[in-house]
């Protein structure tokens, strides 16, 4: 159906699933030979037909529309896991963050196994098996809830200008004022629908494994109070809530992991332990020690290493002598990785950027270091950018026997996974965890092996 100015509202068949959390319509206007423009909307399923408020025609190749109601409703759309943002709400009173919460879990890990696929294919080129599974179960933190709701661990609540606390509204940066947050866990919610003042910026609530929630406060620059000059007649600093700081501890298969409560950790209360088993299992299925994965003698790395969550599931496979380095820039989380593999003789944490320490490497290590790292395996763990090209060049010119890769932008995993390939690494099928349930995101694991017919 044409549009035009007078009429912005039109119905639309959504024909598939986008990267990003939005879901594919073709208009039949006449202005592309593929078929009809493309559209792009949120809170659709795959074979609906929905009514469509357009709201940005500005491009040429596509265009933007909300979800006014569903015409024809998909047999996988449910009632959304949270009320507020279900299509009978007005959008622009939709909070974000779980875009995927009208759909029926199980067909939700079918879209995102689709999505993975389709990056991987049209990114990268590749032609790899994908599954997706929901989050493995823990001895200590039980298992995913049947709708999967109650996980976040880690969650941020936002304040406006009038004081408002509040998620932001689906794709804005407009506050808006909730009653329940089914996506956190009990704690989490209690503590963030709390009534409570604070200054303009972010609060941000942290429930570790002792089950308290600490609540940091990070007020924008410009409202955050100062420390005065420093000496020398130097910029005043921004203080720093100090709960920021405070070390926690979280336990991962019975080992405990040191951590700043204002830190990086994963944010699905089961999304360490996936993680952690997940790659224990893959090196072990692959073979273990001297003529296998985990060579205790060669040197490993753990690259975007964190508090050292990753590269103690590779020593714990390799075992009490394995010989690994994580890489990390937050200075503080390098502190804690230190204390975190101290049980192993050969680990070390060093901070720096990965690009840069990787470059120093590379022109520093001596004959008996290549050696070493040749035999080794290294994990990457990049930010959702992706590691990006001069990175995975870097790993691939120590030809190291193995990359466990994990990702959370499929996107990204198929432009590294592809250079990869260039550069005679062979990738095993991707192994994908619902660490995100009810919203667009997943994270991958996927083992890389050095095809030794290469030079």
């Amino acid at each position: 159906m044409a549009t035009s100015e007078d009429s912005p509202e039109i119905e639309l068949d959504i024909t598939d699933v986008a990267h990003g959390g939005v879901f594919v319509a073709r208009l039949d206007d006449g202005s592309a030979d593929r078929g009809g423009r493309v559209v792009f909307v949120p809170d659709a399923i795959p074979g609906e037909r929905v009514r469509v408020r357009l709201t940005d025609r500005s491009k040429p190749s596509f265009w933007r529309g909300e979800v006014l109601d569903v015409v024809t409703a998909s047999p996988h759309r449910r009632p959304h896991v949270w009320a507020q943002a279900d299509v009978g709400v007005p959008p622009e009173g939709r909070p974000g963050g779980a875009d995927f919460g009208h759909i029926a879990l199980a067909h939700q890990r079918e879209l995102k196994t689709r999505v993975v696929r389709d990056a991987l294919q049209r990114i990268g080129g590749l032609d790899l098996p994908v599954s997706v599974s929901e989050a493995l179960p823990s001895g200590t933190g039980g298992a995913e809830s049947a709708d999967g709701t109650g996980w976040r661990t880690r969650v941020s609540m936002h304040v406006d200008a009038d004081g408002r606390v509040g998620p932001f509204a689906a794709r804005s940066h407009r506050v808006i004022e909730v009653d329940e947050l089914p996506l956190a866990t009990p704690g989490i919610a209690a503590a963030a629908l709390q009534g409570r003042q604070a200054a303009p910026g972010r609060l941000d609530f942290v429930q570790p494994a002792d089950g308290g929630v600490r609540v940091i406060a990070r007020p924008d620059a410009a409202d955050r109070p100062r420390r005065g000059p420093r000496r020398g007649g130097g910029p005043a600093r921004a203080a720093t809530d100090p709960a920021a700081a405070e070390t926690v501890v979280e336990i991962v298969g019975g080992r405990p992991f040191r951590v700043d409560a204002g830190g990086f950790w994963q944010v699905h209360r089961l999304a360490a332990h996936t993680l952690s088993a997940a790659l224990t299992a893959l090196l072990g299925e692959a073979g273990t020690g001297a003529d296998g994965v985990v060579d205790p003698d060669a040197w490993h790395l753990d690259l975007y290493g964190g508090v050292g969550l990753l590269a103690a599931a590779v020593a714990g496979v390799g075992g009490p002598a394995t010989r690994i380095t994580t890489v990390e820039s937050d200075a503080r989380a390098t502190e804690h990785a230190g204390a975190n593999l101290a049980d192993w003789v050969g680990a070390r944490a060093e901070t720096g950027r990965v690009d840069r320490w990787l470059a120093h490497l590379a022109s520093s290590a001596s004959a008996a270091e290549r050696t070493r790292l040749r035999g080794g395996v290294v994990v990457l763990d990049p930010p959702r950018a992706g590691a990006g090209r001069e990175v995975v060049e870097r790993v691939a010119s120590l030809q190291p026997a193995h990359v466990a890769y994990v990702a959370c932008d499929p996107v990204a995993l198929a432009r590294d996974l592809a250079t990869f390939a260039a550069l005679g690494y062979r990738a095993g099928a991707v192994h994908g965890y619902d660490l995100f349930p009810n919203s667009h995101h997943i994270e991958a694991l996927v083992l890389l092996t050095r095809d030794h017919s290469r030079r």
